[in-house]
């Protein structure tokens, strides 16, 4: 399986004001998707709320001015795309790999790692993140009210 973005596209200034931000859904709201084709013929297809959370998320990145990419759980990353992902080096990718931190293949002599297996590794290194600036903050906190 080669790595491969499925779509990456951002919406431009213009396209930005032109778009309304989508409400925030709640419990039992609907979302339907019409498509108005060029001979004219209308189609309207009802989201399940899987997908409607995602076109929700999607509208409010592309709204942001962020640029995003849809890819498939089980796309294979290079550990190039996982550091970017990750927000940490190539090399400590590697490092993790080796360690057993992060599942891979290997196809030829190149590894390989399934995207959901490296949001499980970011979300556990955002866990780690946060508690050490927690950590951090309380620390600075001591030093300020009582020179600790």
């Amino acid at each position: 399986m080669v790595s491969q973005v499925v779509k990456f596209s951002g919406l431009s200034d213009r396209d930005r004001k032109k778009v309304l931000p989508l409400a925030k859904l709640a419990e039992g709201d609907r979302v339907e998707l019409r498509v108005r084709r060029r001979d004219g013929e209308d189609q309207t297809v009802a989201l399940p709320p899987a997908a409607a959370n995602a076109v929700e998320t999607l509208i409010t990145r592309l709204l942001s001015g962020e640029r995003v990419a849809v890819l498939a759980e089980d796309q294979e990353l290079s550990p190039t795309e996982a550091s970017a992902i990750l927000g940490i080096s190539r090399p400590l990718v590697v490092l993790r790999m080796d360690r057993g931190d992060l599942p891979f293949r290997y196809v030829g002599k190149h590894r390989r790692a399934l995207l959901k297996d490296v949001l499980g590794l970011k979300a556990k290194l955002d866990v780690r993140r946060k508690a050490m600036e927690d950590l951090a903050a309380d620390a600075e906190d001591l030093h300020l009210r009582y020179g600790i």
